[in-house]
């Protein structure tokens, strides 16, 4: 009887041991990739600040100060704990669980609308008053002369409440607030901060007709998800967008009209001469241009060379920016919502179906839509890069790849980098490793970032709060320093707006100047000071503080007590030696400010005698010094619990002196 068992098969047996133990070992090898994504990307991450004497709670506190809008209480110790390397890629990776800052920003509804959507809820007043005649609700006559003016308004308002349409300035407000709840709140501060820097770089402005009703989805779509990636993504995504487009009218440049071709006219013999005649009559000359008319814009090509990529020496003339306009005619937007047709082609795409129309040269990606009848479409040269004639839409993503990869686009971008993250005059040898960062990793901007905090330049002493705070940078900063609740952002951003820096409002396509100069005056640094005030006595109405809590609700028995205490909260990890020797003598001066009616403190005036409160700060910031009026009553415009008098005069001080104003 034979010992073998029916139906066994040893070598298929282990055949199949083999691949159990092969798709174990894979499955393992997945996992593991998995869950040590971050810590293999973390170790990549090599902090230089013990070459520059930093101790790790330094390191941690300036991390905070530059890759977010100031440290929370405590956020030291957690940064410490979580390790700095470790940290750093959850930012530059920006995963952090954002639970929190989504439940706050829940209440915002209109800012997850599309452009589209937002067109037809947010229409502009001549098209309500114009949509309104159309649908009988007021007479087409009473649109520009009312007799009636209240009633018209009145007619009008109710036709925009049937209709569901609301105000553009609804839609600001709330994109304002949540700008000022992100910066807040949000747990991955690297990507808020980078989306204000890359918005500020690729500046558009509600200031400017056209363009307001677009930036909303242009920061949620086009900066925000782009902000670590690949510089020329980002630059491709800005030259696309409906904001940009409308705010450097890049919408409306328009090349030459194609010229016809003169078909051979037809020849008949003359009798008498025996010779062909030509009997057809030659085309008449085009037209002149009218004034106004459609033509060629060379703005955003200048600003793409100037601002966006090169720089202003960056090796470009005049000759290339009209080339360039050129090369960019026909980039337009595609034709959105109920009431925007634009000449039928809305139509025509529904009608003939996006292959048919890209086969005949259009180019539709989103909002965004290339028109090859309004292209140029003859022969191009930018910065000795030739362009043949008939070219499409692609000699446009040429350009700006060429652009993008350019030698001075890489000193120009990482420079502004290490302006805004460093120092306003960065060392050269830290722009030299930057820019090599920039060409190397194809302008991927978070091997920059890497770069940049690998590089001992960062780190050094003479940078540390070297940075003067934006009006932006000392409101989120002071909120999160104090741990504030804000219950209404539009009352914060007012404060903002006071101190100088109206949100999305610079009209400039530079954007803000991010040098300290800019910020620093006599009278912004009244405000600064009336701001922390405010803020600290809890008279700033849309935001709560409690300073008593910052200390475990214990009251400190002394102004010069509670200056020790709360200048470490609100300057974790700094040399407060001489911040506290500068800031003591005003603790103790038997003078009452002088105020303004709505009860702010106004400028000094020369000879003045005044009791009981303190009133000067005399302060040194580098060579420049200043003298402040602080303390006196403050009003706000509805009753609040206010902080501790003591407390919040103190903590009113620290704000507004000149190391709170440096990051």
């Amino acid at each position: 009887m034979s010992n073998v068992i029916p139906n066994h098969n040893p070598d298929m047996k282990a055949i199949k041991y083999s691949l159990l133990l092969l798709f174990i070992a894979a499955s393992a090898m997945l996992f593991s990739s998995f869950f040590s994504t971050t810590s293999l990307s973390s170790k990549r991450i090599k902090l230089a600040y013990k070459k520059a004497g930093l101790n790790e709670r330094q390191a941690a506190a300036h991390l905070l100060n530059r890759f977010a809008f100031g440290a929370t209480p405590g956020e030291v110790d957690e940064v410490v704990k979580m390790g700095l390397e470790n940290w750093l890629n959850h930012q530059l990776n920006a995963d952090m669980p954002e639970d929190s800052l989504t439940k706050r920003l829940s209440v915002y509804h209109d800012l997850y609308h599309s452009n589209t959507e937002v067109l037809d809820t947010f229409p502009i007043r001549q098209d309500v008053y114009n949509r309104a005649a159309r649908d009988g609700y007021v007479s087409k006559d009473s649109i520009n002369v009312a007799k009636n003016k209240a009633a018209f308004n009145a007619q009008i308002r109710a036709y925009m409440k049937v209709k569901g349409y609301k105000s553009e300035q609804d839609l600001y407000t709330q994109f304002n607030a949540q700008k000022i709840i992100r910066a807040t709140y949000s747990n991955n501060q690297l990507q808020e901060v980078m989306t204000d820097f890359w918005f500020n770089h690729f500046n558009v402005s509600f200031a400017k007709n056209g363009p307001g009703r677009y930036i909303p989805a242009y920061e949620r779509d086009i900066i925000r998800p782009n902000v670590f990636g690949k510089f020329d993504k980002l630059l491709l995504a800005t030259a696309k967008s409906p904001a940009m487009l409308y705010y450097l009218d890049n919408a409306a440049s328009v090349g030459p009209p194609v010229q016809r071709t003169q078909i051979p006219p037809p020849q008949t013999m003359d009798m008498t001469m025996g010779m062909t005649a030509d009997t057809t009559r030659k085309l008449p000359p085009p037209p002149v241009r009218r004034r106004n008319a459609p033509g060629l814009n060379e703005n955003y090509a200048r600003e793409v060379m100037e601002l966006h990529t090169l720089g202003v020496d960056g090796g470009y003339t005049q000759t290339d920016v009209t080339q360039a306009a050129r090369v960019l005619t026909g980039w337009t937007m595609f034709p959105e919502g109920e009431y925007s047709n634009n000449n039928g082609l809305r139509d025509q795409f529904k009608k003939n179906g996006e292959d048919k129309m890209t086969a005949q040269g259009y180019w539709h990606d989103g909002d965004f839509l290339f028109n090859p009848t309004r292209h140029d479409k003859g022969e191009k040269t930018v910065l000795g890069h030739h362009f043949d004639a008939n070219g499409g839409y692609p000699e446009g993503e040429e350009l700006l790849e060429m652009l993008a990869h350019h030698p001075s686009a890489a000193k120009f971008i990482t420079r502004k980098i290490a302006v805004r993250f460093v120092s306003d005059n960065p060392p050269q040898s830290l722009l030299d490793k930057m820019a090599k960062s920039f060409t190397e990793h194809d302008g991927d901007i978070r091997e920059v970032l890497i770069t940049m905090v690998g590089s001992p330049e960062f780190w050094d002493k003479q940078a540390l709060c070297e940075k003067t705070k934006s009006p932006f940078e000392l409101a989120i900063s002071s909120v999160r320093g104090l741990n504030g609740d804000i219950t209404e952002p539009l009352l914060l951003n007012n404060w903002i707006a006071r101190m100088g820096e109206r949100l999305y409002y610079y009209l400039a396509p530079t954007g803000f100047p991010d040098k300290g100069a800019y910020w620093i005056n006599t009278g912004s640094l009244l405000n600064r000071m009336n701001f922390g005030l405010q803020l600290a006595s809890g008279r700033l109405p849309g935001v709560v503080v409690n300073l008593a809590a910052l200390n475990n609700n214990q009251t400190p028995e002394s102004p010069e007590a509670a200056l020790a205490i709360y200048s470490k909260l609100l300057l974790p990890e700094r040399d407060l030696d001489q911040t506290i020797k500068r800031l003591t003598p005003m603790l103790h001066q038997n003078d009452a400010p002088t105020a303004n009616n709505d009860g702010m403190a106004k400028a000094p005036q020369p000879q003045t005698t005044i009791t009981k409160r303190p009133d000067n700060i005399v302060a040194v910031n580098q060579m420049m010094s200043y003298t402040l009026p602080v303390g006196g009553t403050l009003y706000a415009s509805k009753p609040v619990i206010t902080n501790n008098p003591m407390l919040a005069q103190v903590v009113g001080i620290i704000i507004g002196s000149p190391e709170y104003q440096r990051r």
